[in-house]
């Protein structure tokens, strides 16, 4: 009966077959999903790892170019059956529908990450992921592609203090068309390499400061859903002068970004690393969502929410196991005065699983195996390299 009962939660929780593969009798495991299987529970469980993870000396060794560089993007994931935030959208979907996992990744760590439909604009949940996180992993700057741009994000995100680095698709058409300057564009002579569309309206910033100042205290202090204020001031087709004296404000750090981006590799760089970071974290969790062929199958937008959260749940465990083994393969390094192959271990991703069985049987009664950590550690410590120690200009992480 108790099988059964499982059999009919298993839309809901995601139980159907996991009793054949632990030991535990089938109502400890339904008691277990019912009592401690919360968003907020699983949340808790996320941030005390990852805080544990942004303690150990290691974690800072993954900053880029001395900070703590971010990225976000979403990941699509189709839906068996229609819920309130599957939408429709045939270039991912086909004929069916889904959600997308938008995801904050700060040096290989998923610290936060929220479940949001098809049709909204990745960039109404930047500003959302950055001030909401929860963790002690606070980023200096932060990344995107394309679709995590807008009208405001960079206005937005630099009066909270952080610097927003995104990477266009098209940089040249954003040069000819989103570039503006505090002269006029005769002002910068014939020969200029890159002139600005128009001048900027700063006297209209001036003059809506406190209304702006407003909006920013609205934010910070969450008085509104940050997400739908933000679609609004992005694309409302209204344009009254406050509006329009957020777009002026947005267009001097772009504009100053945009002349940057182009005359520094390193900048690209930095910024191609960090959504590198963000892939790989993307391929870990289709790895471990694999079954089903891929699709979610609970019947609520909250039941698909805590799969998001168990799931980043389960990657930060496997993040933390791989950053615990190279620590102390590190550590055994430098104590060996192996200076060059500990900044060579240094250099190596956490994002790593093909030594981790997802699909084995899980036993909770029997007394468990010591696992053989020294073992592995001491290998890591002997490990030969055969290539070059990276330097700070390469774009991807090994």
């Amino acid at each position: 009966q108790a099988e059964d009962g499982i059999r009919d939660r298993s839309p809901s929780r995601g139980l159907g077959d996991v009793y054949k593969r632990q030991d535990i009798t089938a109502q400890t495991l339904v008691r277990a999903s019912e009592n401690y299987l919360r968003i907020e529970t699983v949340r808790a469980a996320n941030t005390r790892i990852i805080n544990a993870m942004a303690a150990l000396p290691l974690f800072r060794h993954y900053d880029i170019d001395g900070v703590i560089h971010s990225s976000s993007d979403g990941q699509k994931f189709e839906v068996e059956r229609p819920t309130v935030k599957a939408q429709h959208s045939p270039k991912y979907f086909g004929r069916g529908k889904g959600v997308v996992a938008a995801t904050l990744v700060a040096n290989h760590v998923p610290v936060h990450a929220e479940l949001i439909s098809a049709h909204d604009h990745e960039s109404q949940w930047v500003f959302d992921l950055l001030y909401n996180n929860p963790t002690d992993i606070h980023p200096s700057v932060h990344s995107t592609d394309t679709h995590g741009t807008n009208q405001v994000n960079f206005a937005l995100l630099k009066v909270f203090g952080y610097t927003f680095a995104p990477r266009y698709a098209t940089i040249q058409e954003k040069m000819r068309t989103a570039l503006y300057g505090f002269q006029h564009p005769p002002s910068y002579g014939s020969d200029a390499f890159f002139r600005p569309v128009r001048k900027l309206n700063t006297a209209l910033i001036i003059e809506q400061w406190d209304e702006l100042q407003r909006i920013f205290v609205s934010l910070s202090c969450k008085t509104t859903t940050q997400s739908v204020l933000i679609s609004k001031l992005s694309s409302a087709k209204r344009r009254n002068r406050v509006l329009q004296a957020l777009w002026e404000y947005d267009h001097i750090y772009r504009s100053a970004y945009l002349l940057e981006f182009i005359d520094s590799a390193k900048l690209r760089q930095s910024v191609q690393r960090a959504l590198n970071r963000g892939e790989q974290y993307h391929q870990l969790k289709r790895a471990l969502t694999q079954a089903n062929a891929g699709k979610l199958r609970y019947a609520t937008d909250e039941e698909q929410e805590l799969w998001n959260e168990c799931s980043r749940l389960l990657i930060n465990a496997i993040l933390f196991y791989n950053m615990i083994l190279l620590s102390e393969a590190v550590a055994r390094r430098e104590q060996r005065g192996d200076t060059t192959g500990a900044e060579q271990l240094k250099a190596v991703s956490p994002v790593a699983w093909t030594h981790v069985n997802f699909y084995g049987r899980y036993t909770f009664s029997e007394e468990p195996v010591a696992v053989p950590i020294d073992g592995f550690v001491e290998t890591m410590a002997r490990y030969a390299f055969r290539t070059e120690i990276p330097t700070s200009e390469e774009t991807t992480d090994r």
